[in-house]
């Protein structure tokens, strides 16, 4: 299959563009006289034009009228209505051939914002940062999404050209740079990927062709077009964009963004076309990639093999492990809290995966889930924070600034004791304080402006009346950037201590990680303010955490004396009280033994 938007041959550049509600399709290259594509079967459009090199910018006309940039663009140095510019994936020279990727069970993520991870806000800029996340046990950097967006402000979600990594950031020879700096590291790269929808200010897909649905709306604007009249293109137009991402980029994996608005009902999916296509490329440089979902359906189908039914992806983002704690250590029940107030909701979330299974839900008024307690852990991601769990606050507070800090590392332990692969997100580690709130920098006034009345109409589900700061407003972007140095004072230098022993611990003890999840158990005891959870192995190594839910001192002594302690949370090394007698409030223990 050819591929889309400019490539580069050794004396010239083809030009491919899907364009079928077009007549004619003219190329505008900078310095050059106006050529015409050929009309080829399947709406294509192509030319080659001899002379041209890396670098040349150009334009589509469409219909001798109007003046396009490439749907399939590369680069996009001017923005989202600029012109794309020719670049050549081969120019760059990899060292990172030796890097062999990750089990999906060996995955830690670290979700980052590229924008808002460093002052300069760049690619190249995390990578000074990188040999840090190594020593804390991270094993993948997941970046929100990078496809070029309006201005230089965004959560990434209002993306317009996917294939082109955002020229703010650094374009792509940064993206380049940084995912090799990576692998150099041992580190993978994933990427938030959307596919349900594009950004509204720059988005001219619609003029080249029938990429958006007419029957189905998301929550952001029109569908993509998976399954109607037309639908080939828009369909090659994300998958071939999977391929491209790890061809040229070497990218690791995917997270697709809420793929409960992707509608398709063809013989075979498009996320299934998308993770097969992936990971075929993948495979030519003799590296996994994995495909994770993000989903608010619980629909174990999204896991299982495509002979079983299923869509064949490798893991799910699981709400519900975070909402049921959140819950529990905050009593906030406003918005989809509403579900999780049930004692055994947290229970569950930890040796099942999934909480709700099929029961109704008074959030989303129908029964939610599907039945997951036979599905391994490793196709499970879960989280104390994300981008969407603190953004998504009326004020962007992180849970650090909620809770006592006691608290944060039995939300920690938690996590890490959970068979599921684990998310963390930028700064959570030393306990970040600045607020991640939702920006933007749309170049369109009214729709800045209709943004920011939007956002102000969509807190009063968290029952929020106050103000809220202008998504477009340049310090609220600046304020949510990261302060580094924060690691270095004593009680955040503690928490990032108590991330990487546990980090250590689960990825070395046989009874902790994704392993094993059928032999996960939960109870509690002392009336329900101290939850047990027991990891063990077929071999009979056994861990057992006691976690003192409450605010309060609880008298619980383990039967097994002889057991040994793993982690104390109150330790001084993690910036504890040091308490003898245990257990002190929101205190954890981790112990290690045999049956």
């Amino acid at each position: 299959m050819s591929a889309l938007g400019a490539s580069l041959l050794t004396n010239g550049v083809t030009f491919r563009v899907w364009a079928p509600r077009c007549r004619s399709v003219d190329v505008v290259v900078d310095g050059r006289a106006i050529e015409a594509l050929t009309a080829r079967e399947g709406g294509l459009f192509e030319v080659t034009l001899e002379g041209l090199a890396e670098g040349a910018r150009y334009k589509y006309r469409l219909d001798a009228t109007r003046y396009r940039p490439d749907p399939a663009s590369r680069f996009q140095p001017e923005g989202v209505h600029g012109p794309s510019v020719v670049v050549d994936p081969n120019r760059f020279v990899w060292t990172d051939q030796e890097f062999a990727g990750h089990a999906l069970g060996d995955l830690v993520l670290y979700e980052l914002h590229v924008g808002a991870f460093t002052p300069p806000g760049t690619f190249e800029a995390i990578i000074p940062h990188l040999a840090r996340l190594v020593e804390l046990g991270v094993t993948a950097v997941e970046l929100m999404p990078i496809a070029e967006f309006p201005g230089s402000r965004n959560w990434g979600y209002d993306g317009v050209h996917l294939w082109a990594p955002q020229s703010t950031y650094g374009g792509p020879r940064g993206l380049r740079r940084l995912v090799d700096a990576c692998h150099a590291r041992g580190l993978s790269v994933f990427l938030d990927v959307v596919y349900n929808h594009l950004g509204p200010e720059g988005n001219y897909l619609a003029e080249f062709g029938p990429y958006f649905a007419d029957r189905t709306q998301t929550a952001w604007g029109p569908a993509v077009n998976y399954d109607g009249t037309g639908s080939d293109g828009a369909r090659r137009h994300v998958i071939e964009n999977g391929r491209m991402w790890v061809s040229e980029f070497h990218i690791d994996g995917f997270r697709l963004d809420a793929i409960h608005a992707i509608y398709d009902t063809s013989p075979v999916h498009v996320l299934t076309e998308f993770a097969e296509a992936a990971r075929s490329e993948a495979a030519r440089l003799g590296r996994p990639v994995h495909v994770i979902a993000e989903s608010h359906d619980n629909d174990r189908k999204l896991v299982l093999p495509t002979s079983a039914g299923g869509l064949g992806l490798d893991a799910v983002w699981s709400d519900d492990f975070h909402h049921a704690l959140h819950r529990r250590l905050t009593g906030e029940s406003m918005s989809y809290y509403v579900d999780f107030g049930a004692e055994q909701h947290l229970e569950r979330a930890i040796a099942e995966g999934f909480v709700y299974q099929g029961e109704p839900s008074e959030y989303f008024g129908r029964p939610r889930g599907t039945p997951s307690s036979d599905l391994a852990g490793d196709h499970f991601v879960i989280f104390l924070q994300n981008h969407d769990q603190v953004g998504n606050r009326p004020q962007g507070e992180r849970l650090g600034t909620l809770v006592p800090f006691e608290a944060v590392k039995l939300a920690v332990s938690l996590m890490f004791v959970t068979p599921s692969i684990p998310l963390l997100f930028m700064g959570e580690e030393y306990g970040e304080t600045a607020r991640f709130q939702f920006f933007s920098s749309f170049l369109d006034k009214n729709l800045a402006e209709a943004v920011r009345k939007g956002r102000t109409e969509e807190m009063t589900r968290w029952d929020w009346r106050g103000p809220i700061s202008d998504p477009n407003a340049p310090n609220t972007f600046v304020s949510s950037r990261l302060n580094h140095s924060l690691a270095g004072a004593p009680r955040h230098r503690g928490l990032r201590e108590f991330y990487r022993r546990w980090l250590t611990l689960r990825r070395t003890h046989p009874a902790l990680g994704t392993r094993h999840k059928q032999l996960t158990q939960v109870s509690r005891e002392a009336d329900g303010a101290v939850l047990v959870v027991t990891r063990a192995t077929p071999d009979g190594d056994e861990v057992k955490l006691v976690a003192n839910l409450t605010s309060k001192t609880q008298a619980l002594t383990l039967e097994a004396p002889d057991w040994r302690v793993l982690i104390d949370s109150d330790a001084e090394t993690f910036a504890g009280t040091n308490t003898a007698v245990p257990l002190a409030p929101y205190q954890c223990l981790l112990y290690e033994g045999r049956r």
